[in-house]
């Protein structure tokens, strides 16, 4: 899941200072956290992996439940771009970007919110995208105590029919 996040900042890099490893990568994150409404989520997570929490001293966002800083710097990520991929159902970039987000920062989430969401990254990232009612019983097994691997055959079986 990070190199999802990873080469959206490398293209980013790429097309707007012509070179995917710039000296300056760090002045970079900081001008695009300025603006988190300007740039596509997947930049502007990678802009917060290169950042540091004053107060945790984690990545910035990524710090636990309560640090001040990251769950600031963790609500201005939703103000993102979202820009759908081709050939995916419209919302299949809003949901691989939910999961990312609660699978790299689980703090503050449950448990088994946190493993459906890891679970659910690949078909997610192959263009799947459950309905609410798949998306709405997958969550009910989860919370009902189904193992991981109840849970992956629901999803492979059920999600990836795409």
């Amino acid at each position: 899941m990070d190199a999802i996040v990873e080469e959206g900042w490398r293209a980013f890099l790429e097309r707007e200072f012509g070179t995917s490893d710039p000296p300056d990568e760090r002045l970079i994150a900081e001008m695009v956290v300025d603006e988190p409404d300007k740039h596509p989520w997947r930049v502007v997570d990678a802009a917060y992996d290169r950042l540091t929490c004053p107060e945790c001293g984690g990545r910035l966002s990524r710090g636990p439940a309560g640090c001040g800083p990251c769950d600031l710097a963790n609500g201005f990520r939703y103000t993102a771009i979202e820009i759908d991929r081709p050939d995916v159902p419209p919302g299949n970039e809003h949901a691989l970007r939910v999961n990312v987000a609660v699978t790299r920062r689980p703090s503050g989430v449950s448990a088994s919110e946190v493993l459906l969401r890891r679970l659910s990254l690949p078909v997610l990232i192959e263009g799947g995208l459950p309905t609410r009612a798949q998306a709405q019983a997958t969550k009910a097994l989860a919370n009902g105590g189904a193992t991981e691997a109840e849970l992956a055959a629901v999803i492979y079986r059920e999600w990836g029919d795409h």
